[in-house]
């Protein structure tokens, strides 16, 4: 049954409240949900107890705190991550009951989606496969994507919860994992997008052309991407605070490499723009947006 204001206000609980995480949990909380969080970053979770969440020092401690039949969140970075906070010291996974429910949002591999999911099944505890695209402000307006694989039961049992953080969900079957390989895919063509701007522009600016000038034909134009506009524009104003750090891109292009191997597939361009990437945070990037590809390519248009 799902959760209605008319027993109380709806509960989760978030745990990994970074850019991701903490949109949803403020999106939640300004809908009336109670919401329980945990996260390593203590500025964090005074941020999200000045909005009303509840704030915990482990993950157990969050897990704890759900009423039956409540889910739970986690939106860290990785596969590592995710297993910390189930098995690590004072994880999550000892204090989740049977029939209790765990939203999976990094990007991860499918295999170890997979595993994670069999691990809680093993003490009757459902899995939904939901990686999520869009970036914080998204997930703060609950407008982002949310790629959802998982039992239909316990997809019904948690509408309320899924139609609360977006308004883009997409059911893509019950096979756990699914939502991990359409993340990938969606990941390889964003970094494919955004590296593909940042060359335009960096060529742009070599042919002394006006980058903004530039982007608002591209824009316009045939060459435009959602992902390329978003970045450049910020890459040309100098704001690189992180949203999505270099790292990520870096990470997802990666495995979505690793699963083209894995079933035979080559692509031109996938393996290419994963080096670019890898290039990029090898270069000092790590910890800058994404958008600070334009200024990596800049810098280093020459590369091969």
């Amino acid at each position: 049954m799902n959760p209605s204001f008319d027993a109380g206000p709806p509960v989760v609980a978030v745990v990994g409240i970074g850019n991701m995480g903490f949109g949803m949990a403020a999106r939640l909380l300004s809908l009336g949900w109670t919401v329980h969080v945990c996260d390593l970053d203590a500025q964090r979770c005074t941020d999200a107890a000045a909005l009303g969440a509840h704030v915990h020092p482990s993950p157990g401690a969050a897990a704890q705190a759900l009423p039956p039949g409540a889910a739970m969140v986690v939106a860290v970075v990785d596969a590592a991550q995710c297993e910390q906070v189930m098995w690590g010291e004072g994880g999550a996974a000892a204090a989740l009951p049977a029939g209790q429910t765990v939203l999976w949002c990094p990007t991860m591999a499918p295999g170890q989606v997979e595993a994670l999911a069999a691990r809680l099944a093993a003490q009757g505890v459902h899995s939904l496969d939901a990686p999520m695209s869009g970036g914080p402000a998204r997930a703060r307006d609950g407008s982002m994507s949310l790629l959802l694989a998982g039992p239909q039961p316990v997809v019904q049992r948690h509408t309320g919860l899924l139609q609360a953080l977006s308004s883009q969900v997409f059911d893509l079957g019950e096979r756990v994992g699914d939502g991990a390989r359409t993340k990938l895919v969606n990941n390889l063509l964003a970094g494919i997008n955004l590296v593909g701007a940042a060359e335009a522009l960096a060529l742009a600016d070599s042919l002394g052309l006006d980058g903004a000038r530039t982007l608002d034909v591209i824009d316009r134009s045939s060459g435009q991407s959602w992902i390329g506009a978003d970045r450049m524009r910020r890459a040309l104003a100098g704001d690189l605070a992180p949203r999505a750090h270099m790292t990520l891109l870096a990470k997802d292009t990666r495995l979505a490499c690793e699963a083209a191997q894995a079933v035979g597939f080559a692509g031109p361009l996938g393996e290419r723009v994963a080096a670019v990437f890898r290039m990029a945070c090898d270069a000092g990037l790590s910890e800058l947006d994404d958008a600070a590809m334009l200024a990596f390519l800049q810098q280093h248009g020459h590369c091969r």
